[in-house]
């Protein structure tokens, strides 16, 4: 009877090793320079929001210096004290009460010491883990937002002779107020033999999830208007009668570029309405701003008359590029508060006359982050390109 030797045992990993597995595991790869700058960016954000309020005006009245570092101070901190529960700000003024003054005191027969500071450490521990558990309980809700916003929106652009189409989005935060979309409509417009081409990019005004559940009404809104034999006109117009009438007096209007293209002719047509200015390319070099069209959609009226939004035409030639963005992209920020800017955008679309759609798209998005470094996001992102094929 034949034994098989044993299997040696791996050698059991050094504390040096340990431990730089679990540094590897906290810091996810980044270097130290990353995670300085990550940092830094995190805490200008905390900042804007806890400052917002803050009554600087008052504060800058008082002559002393030294009081208005004080005031600030103490401003600062009763704004972060406000955004806690009333039982958890109870906590934290109680923890840091028993570390700024720390008592000794001693009980029972055997005279034990209670270290109160070790107390106070505990509450903030126990603070700071059920702000926790509810960040990732929101974080999770917002997932599953996320992945049904993912849903309303293409995965892949759509396969049409002799275009290319690609298109990008980043959320600011896990949710997004933008909207992009490219599809073949289901059923011709009154008068057409054949289905169009939509595409379409809007920004709905504010961010995260409320903009995001008005971001899902204008798809539905959208993509039912698309399904009838209703003109490019009509359906603008049945897009912003709904806008208007849930738009909470104008605070959620929606910006949006609505272009319809004929694939066979390569004609389009396209609505405008308060959008930033698409970027057509001409295969010669030449760069065309399409503005034709009208105010957003939902801004209040001050006429019960309906609003007429123009109707702009091109004619879509061989090698020529559409591209189309959002605010974000234009509006990204640096750390130094400065802009990226659409003169920053041409020059990134000029400089690639022979590249795909998503050639084009990857070198725009690429030009943004190298400019905004480790700026915090303050805006949705997103783009779409549609290059026609030579």
């Amino acid at each position: 009877m034949s034994t098989n030797p044993p299997h040696p045992q791996a050698p059991k990993p050094s504390v040096v090793q340990r431990l730089r597995a679990f540094w590897a595991r906290l810091t996810e790869g980044f270097q130290l320079e990353q995670l300085w700058g990550q940092f830094k960016s995190e805490a200008q954000a905390g900042y804007v929001l806890y400052s917002r309020d803050v009554d600087w005006e008052a504060i800058g009245r008082e002559k002393s210096k030294f009081k208005r570092i004080l005031l600030s101070g103490w401003a600062l901190f009763q704004a972060i004290l406000m955004k806690l529960s009333p039982a958890r700000r109870v906590l934290l003024v109680f923890a840091l009460l028993l570390l700024v003054f720390h008592p000794d005191v001693s009980w029972g027969h055997n005279e034990v010491n209670l270290d109160f500071v070790w107390l106070a450490a505990l509450i903030l521990f126990m603070l700071l883990a059920l702000e926790l558990a509810d960040r990732v309980t929101m974080k999770r809700d917002l997932e599953i937002a996320r992945e049904i916003q993912q849903w309303l929106v293409p995965g892949e652009p759509p396969q049409i002779p002799g275009m290319d189409i690609a298109f990008a989005t980043r959320p600011q935060n896990t949710v997004a107020g933008d909207y992009y979309d490219a599809f073949l409509r289901s059923v011709p417009e009154a008068g057409a033999k054949t289905p169009s081409l939509l595409v379409v990019v809007a920004d709905v005004a504010g961010k995260s999830v409320p903009a995001a559940l008005l971001m899902a009404t204008f798809q539905s809104g959208l993509r039912a208007l698309s399904a009838t034999p209703a003109t490019l006109d009509e359906i603008v117009l049945g897009l912003e009668r709904y806008a208007r009438a849930h738009s909470l007096e104008g605070r959620r209007f929606t910006t949006a570029f609505i272009a319809e293209i004929d694939p066979p002719t390569r004609a389009m047509r396209y609505i405008n309405a308060g959008h930033n200015y698409p970027i057509l390319r001409r295969a010669s070099g030449a760069v065309e701003r399409l503005e034709i069209g009208g105010p957003p959609f939902g801004v209040p009226l001050f006429t019960d008359n309906e609003i007429v939004y123009g109707v702009g035409r091109v004619q879509l030639e061989p090698a020529d590029l559409l591209f189309i963005f959002t605010d974000g992209v234009a509006e990204a920020v640096n750390e130094n508060g400065e802009e990226f800017g659409e003169l920053r955008i041409v020059p990134a679309i000029l400089s690639m006359p022979a590249g795909t759609a998503a050639a084009v798209l990857n070198r725009v998005m690429s030009d943004v982050n190298t400019f905004v470094g480790y700026a915090r996001q303050h805006d949705d992102i997103t783009a779409l390109v549609l290059r026609i094929l030579p």
